[in-house]
This record gives C-alpha cells, sequence and structure tokens, in this order.
C-alpha cells in the first residue's frame, strides 16, 4: 500500500484542525473564547507604559471580544479567524457596539491570501498559533513579521509543555502547543520580552515579543 505524501499528511492535518475548531464553536464550549479580555491585554492598552493607540491585528479573534475591546481604546483594528460562524458573531458584536473593525475569514498563516496589508503596531494573539500545524508556522511567523512596524509588539497566550524554570522539550506537533525556544527561532528579527506563566490548571503562558527595528 502506497504512503501517503507530505502534502497530503500537511493537508489532512490543517483539516483535522479546522474540524476541531468548529467543533468547539457547534457547542458552544471554545475555551480561549470566554468573553472576557485577559488582563495581560488591558494592561497592555491601559497600564503603566501603555502603548500609544495604532494599528492592530488579531490573530483567531473569535466571536470578537477583544477586538472590540481594542477598537473602543482608539486601535484601529484588522481580525482574523479560520471560522466563519465565529466571524458572524464577531460581526455582529462590533456591530452592536458601535466599533469599527475590518473582519476576516481565512486563515491567519495565509495573511498574503487576504486583505491585511499592515503596517502594524500590535499584534495579538490568543490560542491560535499554539494550535496551528507545525508545517504552517513559520508562515504565520514570516505573515507578522512582513506586516510589523518597527518595535511593533505581539501579545501571544498558549499552552506548552515547558514547566516555569525547566528546559522545555522540542514541540514535535502542533497539539503539544508552543515554547518559548519555538518563538525565538521561528521569530528571527524579534526579541522575547518576557514569558508570564499563565493561571491554568495545565501549564500556559504569556509571551511578550517586540520587532527589532532595523
Amino acid at each position: 500500500m502506497n504512503q501517503p505524501d507530505t502534502a497530503q499528511v500537511e493537508e489532512r492535518e490543517e483539516e483535522s484542525v479546522h474540524r476541531a475548531l468548529q467543533g468547539f464553536y457547534r457547542a458552544g464550549k471554545a475555551p480561549w473564547d470566554t468573553g472576557v479580555t485577559p488582563p495581560e491585554l488591558v494592561t497592555l492598552v491601559e497600564g503603566h507604559g501603555a502603548l500609544p493607540p495604532g494599528r492592530a491585528l488579531e490573530l483567531g479573534c473569535g466571536t470578537g471580544t477583544n477586538a472590540v475591546y481594542l477598537a473602543q481604546h482608539g486601535w484601529d483594528v484588522t481580525a482574523v479567524d479560520l471560522i466563519d460562524s465565529a466571524i458572524d458573531q464577531a460581526r455582529q458584536k462590533a456591530e452592536t457596539a458601535g466599533t469599527p473593525i475590518h473582519l476576516l475569514h481565512g486563515d491567519a498563516t495565509r495573511l498574503d491570501d487576504l486583505d491585511v496589508p499592515g503596517p502594524f503596531d500590535l499584534f495579538f494573539d490568543l490560542s491560535c498559533y499554539c494550535g496551528i500545524p507545525l508545517h504552517r508556522r513559520d508562515a504565520y511567523a514570516a505573515g507578522l513579521t512582513q506586516r510589523a512596524t518597527p518595535g511593533a509588539r505581539l501579545l501571544m497566550f498558549g499552552y506548552g509543555p515547558e514547566p516555569a524554570g525547566n528546559p522545555a522539550p522540542q514541540v514535535k506537533s502542533w497539539a503539544e502547543g508552543v515554547t518559548a525556544d519555538e518563538l525565538r527561532a521561528r521569530f528571527t528579527g524579534w526579541d522575547l520580552l518576557d514569558v508570564t506563566p499563565g493561571t491554568n490548571s495545565v501549564p500556559t503562558f504569556w509571551f511578550t515579543l517586540r520587532r527589532i527595528a532595523s
């Protein structure tokens, strides 16, 4: 029996991720879509030394809670999600709030196929990257890098295998999440400024990266 080639395996993996995400939204139980803006983003936008409002891109925006929050605080927001029903809900949420947001249904690793010209001063990712198949992660990083202003920030939340303070194992499957070492390797031209453990029952982390000014 012929074994499937690499392209077929990768396509099936992407389809599997898509089905899993659809299942969460159909069940109304997407664990990353709580309807509450996380305090880490609030601190970045409103706290001491907050970023001045500019252009923001949210990757995996879900039903739009955080995109609306950013728009309400003066940001020019573009938001992308792979699931069409999530974008529909985000559009309704933005209309109810009276906040103009550029909402796009599409793949965060294929920004060249979408109307996402950039540049952006802030990227926000709440559990998007950690669910991306490994073979698409370089494309995700390249898409952000090409659209980042010098000094742009990336605030990313994800689960991962690394216990705080201990060496991280190499991520060998998208299901294993993300590590700081992986981000350092993939996001060339960025500094990893901070890694803060989350408060979840499984290991999670907030990663803050900054685009190096060329």
